[in-house]
């Protein structure tokens, strides 16, 4: 079967060991029937946003990463909190896409994994609130504790998976209620 919802997924961590790709991984494998997920893991290619360039002469790597965003039929966007916020590498990507509309009412998924999150996650929905993306309390997840939740073969806690359950059926809801996409 070909799934119809094509669906980018952005790693907010850097970290070679990250509890967010395997989380994002596990949702992959979760959703293989329904979702087709592709991983985005290039934060630390991505130039330092510069305004100057931002509208008209973006570089190579940032209007690749674009050109995916507004080609995906939705966004998951899986981080850590690092120092109370989001990564910086997380917060350049979305810096680059502030002057532009690739976010406006792209149907997305927000999870933030970490140690705590809240304040991180808190950060997270407020930007992405600001670029008018598509989210709903049901398609953003806090995650606290992921260590103890997930190992590093990718096995989770059945409470955890009941949890991402949700948030996939739930982003597969909103991404089959986006304007102009064919329902499953």
């Amino acid at each position: 079967m070909v799934c119809s919802r094509n669906i980018l997924a952005i790693i907010g961590s850097a970290s070679s060991n990250s509890s967010n790709l395997r989380l994002v991984q596990t949702i992959a494998a979760l959703s293989a029937n329904s979702l087709n997920i592709e991983i985005f893991e290039g934060l630390q290619s991505l130039p330092h946003f510069n305004a100057d360039l931002s509208v008209n002469q973006p570089p190579e790597a940032v209007r690749l990463i674009r050109q995916k965003i507004e080609k995906a039929d939705g966004i998951i966007i899986c981080t850590p909190e690092y120092v109370f916020s989001i990564p910086s590498g997380l917060k350049n990507l979305l810096e680059w896409c502030v002057a532009t509309t690739i976010f406006a009412q792209k149907p997305t998924g927000l999870i933030t994994a970490s140690a705590s999150g809240e304040k991180g996650h808190h950060e997270l929905t407020l930007i992405m609130k600001t670029i008018e993306a598509k989210f709903t309390e049901e398609t953003s997840l806090l995650i606290n504790g992921i260590k103890s939740k997930i190992d590093l073969d990718g096995n989770l806690q059945e409470a955890l998976k009941n949890q991402l359950v949700q948030f996939i059926n739930s982003l597969k809801n909103l991404v089959d209620e986006a304007p102009g996409h064919q329902p499953f």
